[in-house]
């Protein structure tokens, strides 16, 4: 049994044959660093049940728990009862652990609760920019959470592939196209359907100034912009269903594609499903014709369907404009039904969606609701901060964003960069440094972005995130390769160790370090942050290099003790890689 809860039982169990008390929730902490012991018991919710002091109470359970087999000493410090835990308990914790090569991970079976996750999601208008990337990776790294909490994870995506952004880009290339295509310019499909995106805003920028200047007012010039009014024209067109503008339309939304799963690839992201807004849309809109009926949604004069939620402290939302076209929302609640049709025994639709679309969250999980829908209670955003860059905020209608392949290429040949400065893989072939500056790259980039608590927003330096030293992907990278070494020096013979060998304070701190992975990885899950992940597994890594610094790991005569250390390096490493397989990370064996 987990001595705290030993601990625990104890307690509780002595208040009530001695005072006939049944306790509330006993809070058992780890000692704080500047403090002597291991375990913390908070005495102060006592002291109004037993009329004592602080000491008082704290000595008399101290006494109590003292008898227990691994508790060797205790002091107290004002209302905290500090518990010395034997060496041997956590001896005997290696020992029984080591060998597990999915220690803290739980595994799903059919049985196991469902739970959806959606990211990326992109605009089939643009290619993939840094933002996506923060999307990608928290989605990715929370669904691998999640399974590793022992529950089943269907990964999912709502590809926007229609709506008035992606018939900007259509008209922008049918206008200055020429016909050409991705093939012809040898260029990446997304790439090349975003550039006439950025190419529509320039042009109706201009026109827009253009109607000003000639005495218009903004808002009108804003609507009556003639490439304007020419992607609504579009629009209605495409959801007409017309042949010719349906066909282009699904060959520029092909380019996008091969253009998406190219990067999806170089970041290792994949997908259980799809679905696409110009599918669910459909379906939204029959559940509005279906809310209007039964005077959920109303109908204004212009024809327009909206509902009204201001009883419920938010706002009037527009469901379908008067022109018959549906809006975001009007896609999201038929999306939101058609997944729990195709996935009836969901527990949980976790939606990956930056912050500043908090309140439209709130309004569809209320609209959700308002259908009647119970499963309503299950749906959850994951609300996450926007990323910057030292030289600001992107805006994709001006070009000015980060695209994911230029970081992406841009870490890789950073790490290709340091690792041939610091001259230690001379002896690689040339694939194995490939290899290599992609793992360090990736690796990098994925811990800079999920090191930080989802809600704050993140500025990204690449050169911060390429460090060799402090809270960096490399850091960790190149600790689990020193162990990995260590290893194959020095042989290992598993578990051939006493529990009853003297230790140092050090090797007792890393072994209390590795038996928190199981809680750690139970609260990333409860909190949907990955960040708590990351920061355990760098306190773990400074740990064990200042340990590997002060003590001889392989050349040492004892050879139970070797067998010890070589064991305890084992299973420092292997709780890194099950760290970062969590968070998608790539561990290599040499560095």
């Amino acid at each position: 049994m987990d001595i705290k809860k030993l601990i625990e039982e104890n307690i509780r169990s002595y208040f009530l044959s001695n005072y006939k008390l049944k306790l509330p929730n006993i809070e058992i902490q780890n000692t704080k660093k500047e403090y002597t012991g291991d375990i913390t018991v908070v005495v102060f919710p006592f002291l109004n049940l037993l009329k004592k002091s602080p000491l008082e109470v704290a000595t008399e359970i101290g006494n109590l728990v003292k008898k227990l087999e691994f508790v060797e000493d205790y002091n107290v410090i004002q209302g905290f009862l500090n518990l010395t835990v034997s060496s041997t308990y956590y001896l005997q914790f290696l020992k029984e652990n080591v060998d597990k090569k999915k220690y803290g991970i739980s595994q799903p079976n059919k049985k196991s609760p469902l739970f959806l996750v959606e990211f990326s999601s992109p605009n089939t208008n643009k290619p993939l920019h840094l933002g996506h990337i923060r999307n990608i990776l928290l989605g990715s790294s929370i669904s691998n959470i999640l399974e590793a909490n022992g529950k089943r994870v269907h990964k999912t995506q709502i590809i926007n592939d229609r709506g008035i952004h992606i018939c900007k880009s259509i008209v922008a290339w049918k206008k200055f196209g020429n016909n050409d295509s991705p093939k012809n310019t040898n260029t990446k499909g997304d790439h090349f359907v975003g550039k006439y995106y950025v190419l529509f805003e320039k042009v109706y920028k201009e026109e827009v100034a253009l109607l000003i200047s000639q005495g218009k007012e903004k808002k009108y010039a804003e609507k009556n912009a003639p490439i304007f009014i020419e992607a609504q024209s579009l629009l209605i067109k495409w959801e007409s269903g017309d042949k010719e503008v349906m066909d282009l339309w699904t060959e520029m939304n092909q380019w996008v594609y091969q253009g998406f799963n190219k990067t999806y690839r170089e970041l290792n992201i994949d997908f259980d499903s799809n679905y696409y807004e110009s599918q669910t849309y459909l379906k939204g809109k029959k559940v509005v014709e279906e809310g209007l009926k039964k005077k959920i949604f109303s109908k204004k004069p212009d024809g327009s369907v909206w509902i009204d939620l201001t009883k419920d402290g938010l706002d009037e939302k527009i469901l379908i404009r008067s022109d018959g076209t549906s809006v975001y929302i009007t896609q999201d609640i038929g999306t939101a039904i058609l997944r729990h049709i195709e996935n009836p025994e969901m527990k949980g639709m976790i939606y990956t969606v930056g912050s500043e679309q908090d309140y439209h969250f709130k309004v569809l999980f209320k609209i959700i609701e308002k259908l009647n829908y119970p499963w309503s209670n299950n749906l959850h955003h994951l609300s996450y901060g926007m990323v910057d860059l030292p030289s600001g905020k992107m805006k994709s209608r001006e070009g000015t964003v980060v695209d994911a392949d230029e970081i992406i290429d841009e870490m890789k040949s950073s790490a290709a960069l340091i690792s041939q400065e610091l001259g230690k893989i001379d002896d690689f072939s040339s694939e194995e440094k490939n290899k290599l500056y992609k793992m360090i790259g990736l690796g990098a980039l994925k811990y800079f972005i999920l090191k930080v608590d989802p809600k704050k927003r993140i500025l990204f330096n690449p050169e911060e995130s390429i460090d060799f030293n402090g809270n960096t992907g490399p850091f960790v990278q190149y600790t689990y390769a020193r162990i990995q070494s260590l290893l194959r020096k020095g042989g290992l013979l598993k578990n051939d160790f006493s529990v009853s060998i003297t230790i140092t304070e050090k090797e007792k701190e890393i072994i209390k370090h590795l038996k928190e992975f199981p809680m750690i990885v139970k609260l990333a899950g409860e909190n949907y942050s990955p960040a708590g992940i990351i920061n355990y597994v760098y306190d773990l890594v400074k740990s064990y290099n200042s340990y590997y610094q002060s003590v001889s790991i392989i050349k040492i005569n004892k050879k139970e003790i070797k067998n010890f250390r070589m064991n305890l390096s084992m299973m420092v490493a292997r709780t890194i890689k099950n760290s970062m397989n969590l968070i998608g990370i790539e561990l290599p064996d040499k560095m």
